[in-house]
């Protein structure tokens, strides 16, 4: 495969990230030691009666996993912090109405490849998830900034 067709799916892609898909990030508690950790997914939506596009999508992207909704939307989910970055960092240079979302992940995976965190390297992934929950579209109530920094144990 050459280039210029490579950069032509990876635009495809991208464009179809920002109409019908969506960049998450959440922090969950772990229940068996305690310990927070961070979730990242890249989630592609189509109704079910066309969702070939997202089999085409999960093919060059070598990645993610299909499901059919019960409400007849279908969806291709990408988990884990490596793959989002790698992925968002192929698509960026096309990407144009999610790429807060798409820079803050890039940044938090970042953050994340170190060692040993800090409580300010904390602080900045809370930050991130809220500039990322305040630019998607929100169907239910979102952690407050007080809650994401007591999952993390950073409140008084």
């Amino acid at each position: 495969m050459g280039s210029r067709s490579n950069k032509t799916q990876l635009a495809y892609i991208a464009g179809f990230l920002d109409g019908d898909g969506s960049l998450m990030m959440q922090i969950k508690r772990r229940g068996d030691n305690g310990k927070p950790r961070f979730m990242f997914t890249i989630c592609f939506y189509q109704d079910s009666r066309h969702d070939k596009p997202l089999a085409w999508i999960r093919k060059i992207l070598k990645i993610g996993y299909l499901s059919r909704r019960n409400d007849n939307i279908t969806e291709l989910r990408i988990n884990g912090y490596q793959q989002a970055k790698k992925i968002l960092k192929d698509l960026l240079p096309f990407i144009k109405f999610k790429k807060i979302q798409a820079e803050s992940i890039i940044k938090s995976t970042r953050i994340l490849q170190k060692k040993k965190l800090t409580r300010n390297d904390y602080k900045k992934l809370v930050d991130y998830v809220l500039k990322i929950q305040s630019e998607n579209y929100v169907t239910k109530r979102k952690k407050s900034k007080k809650e994401l920094l007591s999952i993390l144990g950073l409140t008084p």
